[in-house]
């Protein structure tokens, strides 16, 4: 759906209004013209910063051909919420624009918009639990099979939006890594490597302040990195979800960005397979990820460019887990661990010259 043609219903600050039979129509009718909802049974609603919220539709003469009764909304309503409501933005804004055009694998949006005022913004998708879909997290075994389906997805997203010109000057998809460093750091990340969370990081990358020093560098030649191309951000194992099919697909696009390949696919091999597991099977991934992104008519980096460069890939995942405060310990702990590793493995502090 276009931004012209989703702007032309107004978004509700209230989550009842959201589940509304009235504003449900208005805004499924963009996409299902004559869809007429006479009721909506709520289901489980998840309410952190974001709120989301399942929902089954019922319809006069049955729901629309293509459309699932199952869906789920995802806004900010509460008080903290709607002050943190800028940083769902891109995430619309992605759903709005771009997923249906790149091919990538993820949830099916329905509606997505962005009140550009207020930066107000709710997307609805269909709830891909109750088509027998399984979220993952940092604890789901996760196999280099499985590793190298996401990375197709990685590359399809990629080679889509491979220096695009059209998306050269798109607001919301400016590269965002010196913001991290300005929402939080050293405090955090000292406070994770000196307690048990952080035991499993390697001496040798466990030292908070290098750290630091280390992703200031990457986020200066990130800014001006070039090709580019429209990456996921943050596609760690807790970010994918593996659909009816059991096919590995992402979730999650709120650090959607302009910015090299290798930030999506070093982060990803390191986050989603066990330390043994990368360690086997990262050269094979590498090039498996290559190869699609070839078939994707991309003229991808030499091997040896390639190898050196996820190295920055995966320093970006573990300085974003380093600062990492609000999530269930126990996967902050893993993920720092395959993170840690895999930055000492690739020694990726001298990489970048901390």
């Amino acid at each position: 759906m276009s931004a012209e043609s989703a702007s032309v219903v107004a978004l509700p600050d209230e989550l009842h209004e959201v589940l509304s039979p009235g504003w449900l129509n208005k805004a499924l009718a963009i996409r299902y013209p004559g869809i007429e909802i006479v009721e909506v049974t709520p289901g489980p609603v998840v309410s952190r910063v974001s709120t989301n919220a399942r929902f089954r539709i019922d319809c006069t003469g049955g729901v629309p051909k293509g459309l699932s009764p199952h869906l789920c909304a995802k806004g900010y309503f509460s008080e903290i919420g709607r002050s943190a409501s800028p940083a769902g933005v891109p995430e619309t804004s992605f759903y709005r624009d771009l997923a249906d055009r790149t091919g990538v694998r993820t949830l099916r949006s329905v509606f997505a918009d962005v009140d550009a005022r207020t930066d107000a913004n709710i997307v609805i998708t269909e709830d891909v639990v109750a088509e027998g879909g399984v979220f993952l997290d940092g604890l789901s075994d996760y196999t280099p099979d499985q590793a190298a389906d996401s990375l197709d997805q990685l590359a399809t997203l990629h080679a889509a939006t491979w220096a695009d010109p059209s998306l050269a000057d798109v607001g919301w998809l400016r590269s965002r890594l010196d913001g991290y460093l300005r929402s939080r750091g050293l405090p955090e990340i000292s406070a994770n490597f000196a307690c048990w969370i952080g035991a499993g990081v390697p001496d040798e990358t466990r030292d908070a302040e290098r750290l630091v020093a280390a992703y200031r560098r990457l986020a200066a030649e990130t800014a001006a990195a070039s090709p580019w191309a429209v990456i996921h951000g943050d596609p760690h194992i807790g970010n994918v979800f593996l659909d009816g099919a059991g096919r590995p697909s992402f979730l999650d696009w709120q650090l959607v960005q302009r910015g090299p390949w290798y930030i999506d696919v070093g982060y990803h091999i390191a986050s989603a397979l066990t330390v043994a597991d990368r360690r086997r099977s990262e050269r094979d991934l590498l090039a498996h990820y290559l190869d699609r992104l070839r078939a994707g008519g991309v003229r991808a980096p030499e091997w040896d460019e390639a190898w050196r460069a996820i190295g920055r890939g995966i320093l970006h995942g573990f300085y974003l887990w380093g600062i990492t405060v609000k999530v269930d310990p126990p996967i902050t702990a893993a993920l720092l661990e395959r993170l840690g590793t895999a930055a000492a493995d690739h020694d990726v502090f001298a990489a970048v010259g901390a």
